[in-house]
């Protein structure tokens, strides 16, 4: 085949031209609309398990989730159909963006042309529903239309949880409100522990994972512990996965979490662990990227996440990693801003992250991320600068700093926005303390 048409098909030649309405009607040139719905298409189909290779051949009279998450997928077409014959494909994991589909109308005609023409479709969560109308016109699409991808679950409340204060080592938790106030302490559950890291998953609860349980060597965990959609800590559960500190987490995929990185006694690591929409964690994930602790981590694209800064070989370093909606890690991206470990990352208005705060010197400098995953240059610190904070998000599209260290325990809190602006102190509220972790719930 040759020659290319757009994800919206459009026939070629001169005759008439049948265009899809606003809400994925038929419509003739004249404009009158043939009710048509997925839903309604859908029902009438035998559907086939997902397809995930770069060939296949389509049935009549079957459905095809089309899974191109790794690769394109040329469909060849029945090389002889009857009057009515119909065959439905749908974009299974919104990929079509990334990895389309080409028809092989196989000898027939698609909407008037014959298959010397490539026909592609190309659009993210595209449902296309074709029907034989004989030889004249061939396959004619009657749905062609982008099914709107079901917003990303946002957490509203958010938990700060362990870490380090004067005496010791701690569990106690502090809740954020939707609209990000601290409540005073809460009675700790589980074993008392700092260096941990958090994240969401189910698209309404957190996982607290991994740390330190005292000082000294070899006394790193690899326990985790649960946060319910009503911020309820649970009991410690068994550890899965190598046991370390200073690592980092966060969301991706919308409803999973994944903990990646962190420190081995003395040496950095990229080893990740994902997390299950039930908050199951998996086995040790070959690292990809350079081995690094101290860390921080914020989703972004609302399916996606980022790793970024943290330590290596003893040096600050300003480089990220991507994470996909899949989960994969992708290879180190030169850092963009001031070099620095021990800071906190947020997500905020629904599909960007912001990097905060840190040490190379305390600092309260910020990087914000695209929600292309593109991280910006330095923007000048509000707040009072400090280090080994907690950071998570809150009212679905806002973020909060808490507690850490200017040389002294700290509890003061900075707001960021839904547009990424960080606001001024807010005095603190619980017991100042540093190296804790934090994540959202509903």
């Amino acid at each position: 085949m040759s020659g290319i048409i757009g994800s919206k098909l459009n026939i070629r030649g001169s005759g008439r031209i049948a265009k899809l309405g606003t809400d994925g009607q038929v419509l003739t040139s004249a404009g009158a609309g043939l009710s048509a719905s997925f839903e309604d298409i859908a029902g009438g189909l035998s559907w086939q398990a997902i397809e995930t290779g770069a060939t296949m051949t389509a049935v009549a009279g079957n459905g095809y989730w089309i899974d191109t998450t790794s690769n394109a997928c040329t469909i060849t077409l029945p090389s002889s159909a009857s009057n009515g014959d119909q065959i439905m494909f749908a974009d299974y994991d919104r990929t079509w963006g990334t990895y389309g589909i080409e028809l092989d109308s196989n000898g027939l005609n698609y909407q008037g042309d014959d298959d010397t023409f490539a026909v592609e479709y190309t659009t993210d969560g595209q449902a296309l529903h074709i029907v034989y109308s004989g030889a004249t016109k061939g396959w004619i699409p009657t749905l062609d239309k982008a099914v709107e991808d079901v917003p990303a679950i946002a957490n509203n409340n958010g938990i700060f949880g362990w870490g380090e204060d004067t005496g010791g080592m701690v569990s106690y938790t502090n809740l954020v409100s939707n609209v990000g106030v601290v409540a005073a302490d809460v009675t700790g559950v589980g074993t008392a522990s700092k260096n941990r890291a958090g994240t969401e998953f189910g698209g309404d609860k957190g996982i607290f994972g991994y740390g330190e349980v005292e000082n000294g060597v070899n006394n790193f965990i690899s326990e985790t512990n649960l946060v319910s959609n009503a911020g309820v800590v649970a009991t410690d559960t068994t550890g899965v996965g190598t046991a370390r500190r200073n690592l980092a987490a966060c969301r991706y995929g919308s409803d999973k979490g994944i903990f990646g990185y962190g420190k081995l006694i003395s040496t950095g690591i990229s080893m990740t662990n994902l997390v299950s929409n039930v908050g199951v964690v998996a086995v040790d994930v070959t690292g990809v990227g350079t081995g690094r602790e101290s860390l921080m981590a914020c989703e972004y694209g609302e399916d996606k996440g980022i790793f970024g800064y943290g330590s290596a070989a003893d040096s600050n370093v300003s480089m990220t990693n991507l994470v996909s909606n899949a989960g994969v890690v992708a290879t180190d991206v030169t850092g963009v801003g001031t070099a620095r470990r021990v800071g906190g990352a947020i997500g905020y208005g629904d599909d960007k992250g912001l990097f905060g705060f840190g040490y190379d010197a305390a600092t309260a400098v910020t990087n914000l991320v695209s929600n292309a995953g593109v991280v910006a240059t330095d923007t000048t610190g509000v707040g009072t600068a400090r280090y080994n904070l907690g950071a998570t998000q809150y009212g679905s599209d806002k973020g909060i700093f808490a507690y850490g260290s200017t040389g002294s325990f700290t509890a003061v809190s900075n707001l960021v926005s839904n547009t990424g602006v960080v606001a001024t102190d807010v005095a603190g509220v619980g017991t100042a303390r540093q190296v804790l972790t934090a994540c959202s719930y509903n």
